[in-house]
């Protein structure tokens, strides 16, 4: 176990702190709601960082690290949809969006033992996603219009960023049936 998947272990058990803390009865919450989400979002960085400067990328942290954020962003979401800030199509969308990433990746790893690294427009797209979500948890006031709108921004990113993957997997499993 290296530090990189030791952080991603620790953003796994955010998950359900953010849950917790993000539906208390104090005014305050919704702060620290968005602190456990900007801790999370910054070791998602961290660990990234040191997995690829320090050269510990491992099989075990290609998909720690995707599923620890995975899970993050999608409570978020289902929290800020049960909490009436955006629409439910939003949590739809990107839930089979997220579902068809993951069979992609089962698919891809059952093939190869390995799955596709992020690439830049993943990552753009996962920054886009925190901004956006965070502002929405931060700011639950937000006009329904605004919040519609940022949400569906966030959210055409991420769609942009799986048909990227997509292809990079289209390309990779067609090579081998060659």
């Amino acid at each position: 176990m290296n530090v990189p998947n030791l952080l991603s272990l620790l953003r796994l058990a955010m998950v359900p702190v953010f849950a917790a803390v993000f539906f208390l009865p104090d005014p305050s919450a919704r702060s620290w709601a968005a602190g456990v989400y900007a801790l999370a979002f910054v070791t998602d960085i961290a660990d990234g960082w040191i997995a690829r400067h320090f050269h510990q990328v491992t099989r075990l942290g290609r998909i720690l690290d995707p599923l620890a954020d995975k899970l993050m962003t999608f409570t978020v979401i289902v929290c800020i949809t049960a909490a009436g800030i955006i629409p439910l199509w939003a949590v739809v969308v990107f839930f089979l969006k997220e579902a068809a990433m993951g069979v992609g990746a089962l698919s891809m790893y059952h093939k190869t033992e390995d799955v596709i690294p992020s690439n830049w427009l993943g990552k753009v797209s996962t920054g886009v996603f925190f901004v956006v979500c965070a502002a929405l948890v931060l700011f639950p006031g937000i006009p329904s219009s605004w919040a519609t709108g940022l949400i569906t921004l966030a959210l055409v990113l991420t769609i942009l960023a799986f048909v990227s993957y997509l292809l990079q997997y289209l390309s990779l499993t067609g090579r081998r049936k060659s």
